[in-house]
């Protein structure tokens, strides 16, 4: 693990807006609307049982629900756009996991985001070699492609556990597109020793994956309780 923002007096603005969100995230139906830029009507309850006016979801994509030092305003309004249109099969939406590849892998760039109180907590991720191949530690491109070994974007449903060759690692089925050969493919999250932080400091970067989510073998264990089962991932560079 990297770094732990916990929400402080600073963020309240922050945290009013993840509580919104969190009680417009329990009907679907409306989400997928508001993101089309509609008005959502009545009151959201949240998860404390306070009371919050109707605003549209939009509007609470243009605040994001952490800080803009964690997650850049532009790609957490793209993951929040993208679980409103994936609300249906993310099962639980209390956090999320963001991953900013437009961020070298020195940086830690895989953020896990409590939209219900702004906490977010960030790790080190690898990017696949398909995705760098002069290995410059920068993500160059993307691929959905068997065999590429590169990294795929778009949002993804975390799914089971399993032990493989790379430990105990985590299915992920892709939902767009651009990602939705994920599962055949095998771009899990798992940990691995070229994910660690030494490495930044014998290296400057990471090693890299076959396209997987590589965390720290420290961090494994954490991202796996953080994010669990039926949460979102959404992985981009904008």
């Amino acid at each position: 693990m990297i770094e732990d923002v916990s929400a402080g007096p600073q963020r309240r603005a922050f945290l009013k807006s993840g509580l919104a969100l969190a009680g417009a995230l329990a009907v679907p139906g409306a989400v997928s609307a508001a993101l089309r830029g509609q008005q959502v009507r009545g009151t959201f309850a949240t998860m404390d049982g306070a009371v919050l006016p109707s605003r549209s979801v939009a509007s609470l994509v243009s605040t994001p629900p952490t800080s803009t030092r964690v997650v850049r305003p532009e790609l957490m309004r793209h993951a929040l756009t993208a679980l409103g249109r994936h609300a249906d099969a993310i099962r639980h939406q209390d956090r999320i996991a963001i991953v900013d590849f437009t961020a070298p892998s020195a940086k830690a760039r895989f953020h896990i985001v409590d939209i219900v109180n702004g906490d977010s907590t960030s790790y080190l991720v690898a990017h696949g070699s398909g995705s760098d191949p002069t290995h410059t530690g920068w993500l160059q491109r993307f691929s959905n492609a068997d065999g590429s070994n590169a990294s795929c974007e778009g949002a993804f449903v975390a799914s089971d556990y399993y032990v493989g060759k790379h430990g105990r690692s985590q299915r992920l089925v892709g939902l767009d597109p651009t990602n939705d050969n994920a599962l055949p493919r095998a771009i899990v999250v798992h940990s691995a020793w070229y994910s660690n932080p030494e490495m930044l400091r014998t290296h400057g970067m990471l090693g890299r994956s076959q396209g997987c989510f590589a965390v720290g073998e420290q961090d494994l264990q954490t991202v796996f309780d953080r994010l669990g089962e039926g949460r979102m991932i959404y992985a981009a560079k904008v």
